[in-house]
């Protein structure tokens, strides 16, 4: 699973975007149980939290991915933020903070369907968007310049530096998806009554900015893949294999924290065990 792994610069399209792995489904189904395994450890714990980064162009697979790969968690270690265009609220604050205030605490697991890299995504695409956020050094498009997005990098990898020393083990994922599949998959939405809720037309409007957005991603991948905090590019035209691969990654990373493991029942409660149960038993 290393060779997804982002260690180096990477030309997104030099990457595969569809990989078929036999019986897919079949492990997955084998892998998430582990998984939860782990996840009912983690929760009792208490010590590291998981932070689960979801990226890709639309109809990259994130929600079913979700659905899929999670299935055999506890819900109560679980929780899923899929963040949208930024409240009236969230705008008072700075990019980051909605984020923050999302993130998981120690011994659960958080997904952030999207995530903070909207913010060097699409406000790159769609700089004007920018100055909606009222900054104050910022008073006009043209303000949006490198040395902006530069800063805006370094916060980013700053945040994701601090998490990760305060016992958040971050996964990033981009789900690599071909154009030509993408369109399949929005003629899908369009031709199935029951898939008709999904089509938005601005997903048209967005796919004709699809070069600036594997650029942008390209970027920022690039930019903050960090031995923290990697990013994971996962060939996404083959759903099952992609939902596969997720779920291997995170175990495979996982069951290599020897430290995580059930606490331990204090000595004094151990030595009354068989006294407890009688307790009971007598009832």
């Amino acid at each position: 699973m290393e060779k997804y792994k982002v260690t180096s610069n990477i030309t997104l399209k030099e990457l595969e975007t569809k990989v078929v792995i036999d019986d897919a489904k079949k492990e997955l189904k084998q892998v998430r149980k582990k998984l939860g395994k782990i996840q009912d450890t983690m929760y009792a714990h208490g010590k590291y939290a998981v932070l689960v980064c979801l990226q890709g162009m639309d109809t990259a697979g994130k929600d079913s991915l979700i659905r899929e790969v999670f299935r055999d968690f506890n819900t109560r270690g679980i929780i899923v933020h899929s963040f949208k265009v930024p409240t009236d609220l969230e705008l008072k604050h700075d990019y980051l903070w909605r984020h923050y205030i999302a993130l998981p605490s120690r011994g659960k697991f958080g997904i952030f369907n999207r995530t903070h890299y909207e913010n060097v995504l699409v406000t790159r695409v769609h700089p004007e968007y920018i100055l909606g956020e009222n900054l104050p050094t910022i008073t006009k498009v043209e303000d949006v310049n490198n040395e902006f997005w530069d800063r805006r990098f370094q916060q980013i990898n700053e945040f994701e530096q601090h998490i990760s020393e305060n016992g958040t083990i971050i996964f990033k994922f981009f789900l690599n998806l071909s154009k030509k599949e993408q369109k399949s998959r929005l003629l899908r939405r369009l031709e199935k009554q029951e898939k008709n809720w999904k089509f938005s037309p601005g997903d048209l409007k967005e796919r004709e900015e699809w070069d600036l957005y594997q650029e942008c991603y390209e970027d920022a991948i690039n930019r903050t893949s960090k031995p923290h905090a990697p990013w994971y590019a996962i060939p996404a035209d083959d759903k099952e294999s992609a939902r596969y691969l997720v779920a291997k990654i995170m175990y495979d990373t996982l069951k290599e924290y020897k430290d995580i493991e059930e606490p331990e029942l204090d000595d004094e409660i151990k030595k009354h065990l068989e006294k407890y149960k009688e307790q009971l038993n007598n009832e």
